[in-house]
């Protein structure tokens, strides 16, 4: 009887890409800093950090094998948006939803997906020179309450929130807000603090997120 051939892991699921994805992330993703702010004037007072981290007391669930996003819910808020795939620009400044599209959040498609294990970054505008967008509510979401992504195998990715931070974008943590992570985790970001007709928005309001359930 011949020998069984061992079956090659498909290039998705290989260490050498976990590493380059992670790099990737953390080295570029912190342009975001610098592009969030063009949105357009404030409608809303200056986010606050809100709550503790009550991580421990809700326990992370199974990672979810790759799958494309294709919404994005918080139910607290009252959010439901489609998602948009969004890359690294020519200019390796990562992309932002379209102004024309205020009611989408951009999903990082160089990242986690939802469920994955690994570090998922979801962004969307705070508000355009059309009106509020996505995120206008996003810095009033609540430790404990959940974030669900829907996926393109029909499954749902459901994360619990950390904590709320507002970051000064002089002294944004990289590494906190996109470095590696094990077990699957979000961040969602949108802009926030001050805003500037000059400079635009002073900060980045950052939702941490892990997962608890999947269905």
């Amino acid at each position: 009887m011949a020998p069984r051939r061992r079956r090659r892991r498909p290039w998705y699921r290989t260490r050498a890409y976990r590493l380059a994805r992670t790099a990737v992330l953390t080295a570029v993703l912190v342009t975001l800093v610098n592009r969030c702010g063009d949105d357009g004037p404030p409608d809303h007072a200056q986010a606050v950090a809100a709550g503790v981290d009550p991580a421990g007391a809700a326990g992370s669930a199974r990672p979810l094998p790759r799958s494309r996003p294709t919404s994005l819910r918080i139910p607290s808020l009252g959010i439901d948006a489609r998602i948009v795939g969004v890359r690294l620009g020519r200019d390796r400044q990562l992309e932002t939803p379209p102004f024309d599209r205020p009611e989408a959040a951009g999903w990082y498609e160089g990242g986690a997906t939802p469920g994955e294990a690994g570090t998922a970054i979801a962004v969307g505008h705070r508000d355009t020179p059309s009106g509020p967008a996505v995120f206008a509510a996003l810095p009033m979401v609540k430790p404990g309450k959940t974030i669900e992504a829907r996926r393109a195998d029909g499954r749902t990715a459901v994360y619990t929130v950390d904590r709320v931070q507002v970051f000064d974008k002089s002294g944004f943590p990289d590494k906190e807000v996109y470095g590696r992570s094990r077990r699957p985790e979000l961040r969602v970001l949108t802009c926030g603090g001050l805003y500037s007709r000059r400079t635009g928005y002073s900060s980045n309001v950052v939702v941490f997120a892990h997962l608890t359930a999947t269905r």
